[in-house]
């Protein structure tokens, strides 16, 4: 049922989401946009080597795409590269694959398991994690040219 979805603890992250807003000068801006229910989540992100210094994000999105934005904001600051990119793909198979959960500081993810019910929802609650891996390439293949020049 959508209430399992749209439960009481998910109605408050998507009410409560921090670091909204845009950072002044991020090293990468990405965004995340689902053609299915139109919700957009465009992030700016600072990186200090493969850990995320500063994080913001705008968040035009349904209720699940909120939760998940907020589930980020919460953790993302010093959280490396490889721990996010690990994060997208356990979200993900957690959706499509009856995957687990992730554990530890993302263990509040697992509220979003019901929404593996409903295919329609998958998209609006994976582009958080899409656009800071997207934003996180960036900064990556940035500083890997500057490197080689």
């Amino acid at each position: 049922m959508l209430n399992d979805i749209y439960n009481k603890r998910i109605i408050e992250l998507a009410g409560n989401i921090p670091r909204l807003g845009r950072l002044p000068d991020p090293h990468a801006s990405a965004t995340a946009h689902s053609k299915l229910c139109g919700s957009t989540v465009k992030v700016d992100l600072k990186m200090d080597g493969p850990v995320v210094s500063d994080f913001a994000h705008d968040v035009k999105a349904c209720a699940l795409g909120q939760a998940s934005s907020s589930i980020m904001a919460r953790h993302v600051v010093g959280s490396t590269a490889e721990e996010l990119r690990d994060l997208r793909e356990t979200v993900r198979k957690m959706l499509k694959e009856n995957g687990s959960p992730p554990q530890g500081k993302w263990a509040e993810i697992a509220l979003l398991e019901p929404v593996r019910d409903y295919k329609a929802r998958h998209a609006s609650t994976m582009l958080t994690f899409d656009a800071v891996v997207d934003a996180i390439g960036q900064i990556e293949a940035r500083a890997k040219q500057t490197a080689q020049a």
